[in-house]
């Protein structure tokens, strides 16, 4: 029997098509300052500055392309059953043709009303203040920001719970809640952590640190595990 394999992406993954990130060197935070642009404060008190952020994400979003792991995950999913759980608000996974994606954190291309979390919406332009959803509440990204609930985990832990292999890419393993689904795999299920800055996680699971970008390192483990399994 094939193992189910689900996939924990981060911002590391999205940095290789040219995505902005929040912790690199040169990354958002150092220009933002976050309570400012993804909070529920900043909303209430900024949400011009929040609105020309996220405007000024989705801009960039649409200019990068997939990378070689998001093509890497396709493959992947031609030969076993793989579940994406990404803490990314870009598309490159379904553009790159990647199916089972979970967003953890939102969305940059929906948008939802400020009142009503259920009503959400296609969007690829900026958003602006007067832009309005069906119950006549101002849009708001639809993104998880800082100090919000995410409701997304819940629907997740199950397929957690069912991986036989676990594959963490580009992520800190610092954000939480998220960070902390590596904790709910079984005892016996694989881990693999790709990751220039990987080093060993505080799990008894068997672990294989992969300290490279993942245009390199998830290629060459996708290869490996249809060769292990397909051949």
């Amino acid at each position: 029997m094939k193992p189910n394999i689900v996939i924990l992406s981060g911002a590391g993954i999205s940095s290789e098509s040219g995505i902005q990130t929040f912790r690199d060197a040169n990354g958002l935070w150092r220009r933002y300052d976050i309570t400012k642009v993804a909070s529920p404060e900043a909303w209430q008190h900024h949400p011009d500055l929040v609105l020309d952020f996220y405007n000024q994400r989705r801009r960039q979003l649409q200019q990068v392309q997939p990378n070689a792991a998001h093509k890497a995950i396709t493959k992947l999913q031609k030969y076993f059953p793989v579940q994406v759980l990404t803490q990314n608000v870009d598309d490159l996974h379904e553009r790159a043709g990647n199916k089972n994606v979970w967003h953890l954190h939102g969305e940059l291309l929906k948008v939802r009303s400020e009142k009503n979390e259920n009503l959400i919406y296609p969007w690829h332009k900026d958003l602006k203040l007067g832009d309005l959803a069906a119950d006549g509440a101002q849009l708001r990204p639809h993104i998880v920001w800082f100090g919000e609930a995410v409701p997304m985990l819940e629907k997740v832990l199950p397929l957690v719970n069912q991986a036989d292999i676990f594959i963490i890419i580009g992520t800190s393993m610092q954000v939480y809640p998220a960070a902390g689904l590596a904790h709910q795999v079984q005892p016996e299920t694989q881990i693999y952590y790709i990751d220039p800055k990987a080093s060993g996680l505080p799990l008894f699971n068997p672990l294989k640190v992969i300290p490279e970008k993942a245009g390199r390192a998830l290629p060459a483990l996708v290869d490996n595990l249809i060769h292990q399994y397909c051949n």
